[in-house]
C-alpha cells in the first residue's frame, strides 16, 4: 500500500525525560504483565480463523477470558510506555469493542491509527505492540500478535536522515515476541493489520537486528563453504551484532526511499496489478543498488575530509560495511533462500553474482570464491545504471514493451530455462493480447538455479533454515 508523508514529531525534553521513557520499559520482557499478555495472545490464536474471526459460539467463552487477560495486561504496562499512551487505550478500546460485537472480523483502525513510532525515533526507546495482523513471511493468518520492540537510532543515522529523508521509517529490534514473529518475518507494516478500511499509512518498520543476526550466521559458514578470505572489515561484522545491525539501518533507510524516487515507470510496484515477477526482482535490486552505490559516494567523500565529527567517522566507516553487506546477502542468503517459486528476491541475488562474475571481478576458480574488491564497486554500479536506464526508457514505453525490455536485461546475464516460452519469442497470439498472457507464460522458475547456487543450496539449506525466529541475542 502507499504510504503518505505525515507530519511527526520527536519526544522533546530534557535529556532526563527522554532517560526516563527508556529506563521504565526496561524489564518489561520479565514482567508478570508482559508473560500473561503474552500467554493470553498466544491461547487466543487457536481460536480464530484466517480473518481473524472467531466464529465458533462455543470458543467465545474461553476467547473472552483470553481477551480480558490481554486488555488488563495493557492497562497495567501502559504507563511504562507513555510515549505510547494514546495507541494503548485505543488497543484497549478495539479489543473491547471486537469482543462485545462478537468475534466478527476484527477491526483496529482506531488503535493503528493512534500509533505513530516514526514520532519517536530515540535509540534504545521502547514499543508495546498488539494488533490482529499477519506477519509478511512468517504467518498468512490475521491472528493477535504481541510483539515488544525497541528502536535502534545512532546519532550518525540521524544525521544521514537529514540528507536521506524518510521520516515513515523506523528502525527496530526483537525484545520478545508471540508465535507470528517466531518465523522469517522481519518487519512490522501497518498493511498486515485488520481494519475497517485503509487510512494513510505514516510509518513502517524493519527488524535491523533479525536481519544482522541472519546475516552473520549465513555469511560465516557460505564464507566456510566457499573458502572466501573476507576482508578484515567484512569480517569483523561477523563477531559484532550491533555493528552489523546499523549497517543494515544505514541500507534500509536508504533502500526504503528508493522505491519513489528516481526516473520510475509511473509506479515500481504496481501494487495492484499482476505482472512477471523479474519485475519485482529489478525494482528490489534497484533499490539495493542505489543504497551501494550512495555509500560509495558518502565513503569518497568522507574519506576526502581532513577532519570528521564523531557521527560522520561512523558513516564513514558504515558506508564500506553497507557494500559488503549488500553483495553478501544478495550472494549467499537471497539467491537461495524460499522456493523456486516466482521468487524475485532469489533472482535479483542470482543477476548480481552473475554481472559480477561476468564482469572479472568474482571469481570461482580452484573451487575457492574470490573478489577484487577495488574493481567491485564500479561492476555494481553499472548494474545499477543499467537498471536506471532500462525505467528511464520504459517511461515511453507501453508496459508490455517494458515487461520485454526488462526480460532482456536479465536474460543479457542470466540463462532462462530451456523450455521458458519467453527465451523462444512469445507467440503472435500473446503478444497482442492482454497483459496477463505474458505474465502467465512465465514459467514459475523461469531463470533457474546455476550449478554454483545447486551447489551451494544442498549445503547452506540447514544454515538458512536454522535462522527462522533468529535475534539478536540468537547470533
Amino acid at each position: 500500500m502507499p504510504i503518505s508523508p505525515a507530519t511527526t514529531k520527536a519526544i522533546v525534553g530534557e535529556p532526563e525525560v527522554v532517560e526516563d521513557a527508556i529506563a521504565l520499559a526496561q524489564g518489561v520482557e520479565a514482567s508478570d504483565a508482559w508473560l500473561r499478555l503474552k500467554g493470553a495472545t498466544s491461547a487466543l490464536q487457536p481460536l480464530q480463523i484466517k480473518d481473524g474471526s472467531i466464529p465458533d459460539a462455543s470458543a467465545h467463552a474461553a476467547a473472552r477470558e483470553h481477551v480480558h487477560a490481554i486488555v488488563t495486561a495493557i492497562d497495567e504496562l501502559a504507563p511504562r510506555f507513555p510515549h505510547d499512551a494514546e495507541y494503548l487505550e485505543a488497543s484497549v478500546s478495539d479489543f473491547r469493542r471486537w469482543m462485545d460485537e462478537g468475534f466478527g472480523v476484527p477491526d483496529f483502525l482506531d488503535s493503528l491509527v493512534a500509533f505513530q513510532p516514526q514520532r519517536h525515533r530515540v535509540d534504545g526507546l521502547r514499543h508495546l505492540v498488539v494488533f490482529p495482523m499477519y506477519t509478511q513471511n512468517g504467518s498468512a493468518d490475521r491472528h493477535v500478535e504481541a510483539v515488544l520492540v525497541e528502536v535502534i537510532w545512532p546519532e550518525f543515522i540521524a544525521e544521514l536522515e537529514t540528507e536521506y529523508t524518510n521520516k515513515l521509517f523506523v528502525s527496530l529490534r526483537f525484545v520478545d515476541f508471540t508465535p507470528g514473529y517466531d518465523t522469517n518475518s522481519a518487519v512490522l507494516f501497518p498493511e498486515t493489520v485488520a481494519m475497517r478500511e485503509i487510512p494513510s499509512f505514516t510509518w513502517g518498520a524493519i527488524f535491523q537486528d533479525r536481519e544482522a543476526a541472519r546475516y552473520r550466521r549465513v555469511v560465516r559458514a557460505a564464507a566456510e563453504i566457499t573458502k572466501l578470505d573476507l576482508p578484515d572489515d567484512a569480517a569483523r561484522m561477523l563477531d559484532d551484532q550491533q555493528l552489523t545491525e546499523k549497517t543494515f539501518v544505514m541500507w534500509d533507510i536508504i533502500h526504503d526511499r528508493t522505491h519513489m524516487r528516481g526516473d520510475l515507470p509511473f509506479d515500481p510496484f504496481m501494487i495492484k496489478q499482476r505482472m512477471p515477477y523479474f519485475l519485482y526482482s529489478l525494482e528490489e535490486l534497484r533499490c539495493d543498488l542505489t543504497a551501494f552505490r550512495e555509500c560509495v559516494a558518502i565513503q569518497g567523500r568522507l574519506s576526502a575530509r581532513e577532519t570528521l565529527t564523531t557521527a560522520e567517522t561512523e558513516m564513514l566507516e558504515h558506508a564500506k560495511l553497507v557494500q559488503y553487506a549488500v553483495i553478501f546477502d544478495r550472494i549467499f542468503r537471497f539467491s537461495i533462500t524460499g522456493s523456486r517459486v516466482r521468487n524475485y528476491d532469489g533472482l535479483g541475488g542470482q543477476l548480481l553474482f552473475a554481472w559480477l562474475h561476468q564482469r572479472g571481478v568474482l571469481h570461482w576458480t580452484d573451487t575457492a570464491l574470490a573478489f577484487d574488491w577495488d574493481d567491485v564497486p564500479a561492476a555494481v554500479v553499472a548494474l545499477a545504471d543499467a537498471i536506471d536506464e532500462l525505467y528511464w526508457r520504459s517511461i515511453d514505453r507501453p508496459k508490455t514493451a517494458h515487461w520485454l525490455a526488462a526480460y532482456e536485461l536479465v536474460r543479457g546475464t542470466l540463462t532462462p530455462h530451456p523450455a521458458s516460452a519467453w527465451a523462444r519469442g512469445l507467440s503472435d497470439e500473446i503478444l497482442s493480447g492482454p497483459p496477463k498472457g505474458y505474465t502467465d507464460a512465465v514459467m514459475d522458475d523461469e531463470f533457474p538455479l546455476s550449478m554454483f547456487f545447486e551447489a551451494l543450496d544442498k549445503k547452506m539449506k540447514p544454515v538458512i533454515e536454522s535462522t527462522a525466529g533468529i535475534t539478536g541475542g540468537d547470533a
